[in-house]
C-alpha cells in the first residue's frame, strides 16, 4: 500500500512552516492596517513602513484614486468576463499595450493578469527541449519556477559573476549545437533581496559570439531606473539589445498586472502560446484604467521619481555614515546585513516593530544562508527625513542589542 501523501506534510513543514506556529500573524502574514503610505498601522500601533513596493507613492495619491473608483463604478470588478481570446479583450486593453510598448521602446506589448504566473508561462512558452536556459543563480522564485517547467537542460551562473556566464553560456552553446536548439538567457533587472543591478550590458556584449536570446525580469527596475523611469535597459543603454522585456504593475504601479514587450513576431507569438493567460479571465477594466492612469503619471510627473531617490539617498547615506552594511545596492532596495538565526531574528524585530515603531520586511534562511538576517527596506516618495532619521536611531540601537547577545537570550527563553 502506499504511503500516506500527508504523512510527509505533517511531519516536514519546511523551514519557513516549520516557525508557523510562533511566527504566523507577526513575522509572517503580518496585516498592515490603513492607507498605504508611509506610515501605516500594525498591531494596534502606528509605525514607519518600509516593506510595502510603492515606490512612487502612487497607491493612495488623490488623481489615482478617482480614476480606479470612477473605472469600479463604471465597470463593476467582473468586466470584461472570459479570457481575451474568447470575450475578455477590450479597446483599452489595448490602448495599454500600445502605451507600455511605447514607453520602454519596444514595438508590440501584451498584458498579463499576475506577473508571477506570466514570466513562469513566458519561460515554459518561449523554449522547447532542444532548448538551453541560462540563468543568474540569484534570480526571483517566479523565474526559478518557470525554469523548472522546461524539459530541456539548464545552466545556472554565479549572481552577477561574468566569468561564470561565460563558462555556462559555452557549455549551452556546445549543447544546443548537439540538440539543434537555441539559447535563452534570463536575468532579473534588479535583483530584488539585494538591490543589485543586473550585469546587463556585460551580458549582452556576449550576444554576437553565442548567438542567444536574452529575457529580463525589471520588476524593480521600471518606474525606478533610466530617463523617466523606462528601467534598467535604459539606465545601462541596452535596451535594444534585450529581447523580451517583462515589468509587472505591482510595484511602482501600485496596482495588479504585468506586461511582457518585444518584437512583434515574438510578442504575438506568446499571445497565442502563453497558457496562463490563454485560460485566464482578462484584466478587469478597473485594473487596466488605472494602469494607463499611473503610466501616465510615470510619464508626466518627473518630481515623483526625484523624490524617490532623494529619499533613497538620504536612507542609504545615513545608515553606511551609521556603520551599517548594505552590500552592494545600486537601486533603491536598501538591503542592511547583520549576522545572527532565526530566533534572534525573530527577538530583533519584535523589538523594532515594538518599542521603536519601525516595520520593515525580515529575511532569513532559507532565502539567504544560515546565520545572516537581512532587514530589507523600500523607499518611497511618500517618506520624509523623519522616518529616515527615526529609522537610523532605531537599528542603531537594535544592533547593540543583538551584539552584545541581548536578543540570543530572549529567544532562549521563549524557545
Amino acid at each position: 500500500m502506499a504511503n500516506d501523501l500527508f504523512d510527509r506534510i505533517i511531519k516536514d513543514k519546511g523551514p519557513l512552516g516549520k516557525w508557523a506556529d510562533q511566527a504566523e500573524g507577526y513575522y509572517v502574514f503580518p496585516k498592515l492596517e490603513g492607507p498605504i503610505s508611509n506610515r501605516m498601522s500594525f498591531n494596534g500601533k502606528k509605525v514607519v513602513t518600509w516593506s510595502i513596493n510603492d515606490y512612487l507613492g502612487l497607491a493612495n495619491h488623490p488623481e489615482v484614486l478617482k480614476v480606479d473608483g470612477e473605472a469600479a463604478l463604471e465597470h463593476g470588478m467582473a468586466y470584461p468576463m472570459g479570457a481575451r481570446m474568447m470575450s475578455g479583450h477590450t479597446p483599452f486593453h489595448e490602448q495599454l499595450e500600445r502605451e507600455c510598448a511605447e514607453f520602454v521602446d519596444k514595438e508590440k506589448a501584451y498584458l498579463l493578469n499576475f506577473g508571477y504566473q506570466g514570466i513562469m508561462s513566458a519561460i515554459d512558452a518561449l523554449v522547447t527541449k532542444n532548448d538551453i536556459i541560462v540563468y543568474d543563480m540569484d534570480t526571483h522564485a517566479c523565474i526559478i519556477d518557470g525554469v523548472r517547467l522546461h524539459s530541456g537542460k539548464r545552466f545556472v551562473y554565479r549572481h552577477n559573476d561574468m566569468a561564470s556566464f561565460e563558462k555556462n553560456i559555452k557549455r549551452a552553446a556546445k549543447m544546443a549545437e548537439k540538440t539543434g536548439g537555441g539559447i535563452l538567457v534570463i536575468s532579473e533587472g534588479v535583483f530584488g533581496m539585494r538591490g543589485e543591478q543586473g550585469r546587463l550590458k556585460e551580458i549582452v556584449a556576449f550576444k554576437k559570439e553565442y548567438n542567444f536570446r536574452l529575457l529580463v525580469d525589471d520588476a524593480h527596475g521600471f518606474g525606478t531606473l533610466g530617463k523617466d523611469g523606462r528601467g534598467t535597459g535604459f539606465e545601462q543603454g541596452v535596451q535594444d539589445d534585450i529581447d523580451v522585456y517583462f515589468a509587472t504593475f505591482a510595484k511602482s504601479m501600485a496596482g495588479i498586472g504585468a506586461f511582457l514587450a518585444g518584437d512583434k513576431d515574438v510578442i504575438q507569438f506568446l499571445q497565442y502560446n502563453l497558457r496562463s493567460q490563454m485560460f485566464a479571465k482578462s484584466l478587469p477594466m478597473a485594473m487596466v484604467k488605472g494602469a494607463l492612469k499611473r503610466l501616465d503619471m510615470i510619464r508626466t510627473m518627473p518630481e515623483l521619481k526625484e523624490k524617490l531617490w532623494k529619499n533613497t539617498n538620504a536612507l542609504q547615506s545615513g545608515l553606511r555614515n551609521a556603520g551599517f552594511d548594505l552590500g552592494t545596492t545600486q537601486t533603491c532596495i536598501t538591503p542592511v546585513f547583520l549576522k545572527g538565526d532565526i530566533p534572534e531574528a525573530m527577538a530583533m524585530v519584535n523589538d523594532l516593530r515594538e518599542n521603536h515603531g519601525i516595520f520593515c520586511s525580515i529575511v532569513v534562511y532559507p532565502v539567504i544562508p544560515k546565520g545572516l538576517i537581512i532587514l530589507r527596506l523600500i523607499p518611497t516618495a511618500t517618506h520624509t527625513q523623519e522616518d529616515i532619521d527615526e529609522t537610523i536611531t532605531a537599528f542603531s540601537a537594535i544592533r547593540e542589542k543583538l551584539e552584545d547577545g541581548t536578543y540570543k537570550k530572549i529567544a532562549a527563553s521563549i524557545v
